[in-house]
């Protein structure tokens, strides 16, 4: 059984983030900005905590789980290409679709084994990883303990607070947001103040 072509997330919901947030002066000091960033995010972590529900109640298949992953992927991950104006509203998405990047191969994780780790373990390992520079072997820690966030268990809401600015921070605030969406999988509207 498969959902109709759009069900979890559309280019066109994608673009309505994008535009809003190039319209909007983003101040990462003042709180609007700050909610704003994060709904953005939010959004897309919750449809894919949808497909993973989905996959998890037998909804979808394993491979038609994957797919949909695959669909909504490449709408978010697709490079965005605004004007100078607007270099800094692109760092901000950049970081964004860094911390994405986690969420895509944490779900993955999670339906291709069933093996899990635990998180912090994880955590650890991929800081030790990206201070070795091995990018790669950290985003695999990362997934690994975002798979186990999906199961159920849990991320210290502190974690990654002290972090220097890298991957490892981005893609740990990712699965911040991932641990909220499998809580209360709510849908984010891009007006939503």
């Amino acid at each position: 059984m498969s959902a109709p072509e759009g069900e979890y997330y559309t280019e066109e919901r994608w673009q309505n983030w994008i535009d809003r947030l190039t319209t909007e002066e983003i101040d990462l000091e003042d709180e609007e900005s700050g909610r704003l960033l994060q709904n953005f995010q939010d959004d897309t972590v919750i449809a894919i905590a949808k497909i993973v529900s989905d996959f998890e109640e037998g909804v979808l298949e394993d491979e038609t789980a994957l797919t949909e992953l695959a669909d909504v992927r490449e709408i978010v991950l697709t490079e965005v290409e605004l004007d100078a104006d607007n270099e800094n509203t692109l760092m901000l998405i950049n970081a964004v679709q860094t911390a994405l990047v986690c969420v895509f191969y944490a779900a993955e994780e999670f339906i291709v084994t069933d093996e899990r780790a635990g998180v912090e373990e994880c955590i650890d390992a991929a800081r030790e990883a990206e201070q070795d520079e091995e990018f790669e072997a950290a985003l695999e820690f990362c997934a690994k303990a975002g798979a186990s966030i999906i199961d159920g268990a849990e991320l210290d809401p502190s974690t990654g607070e002290e972090f220097e600015y890298g991957p490892v921070a981005d893609w740990v605030t990712g699965l911040r947001s991932l641990q909220v969406a499998m809580a209360d999988p709510e849908v984010v509207e891009p007006e939503d103040e």
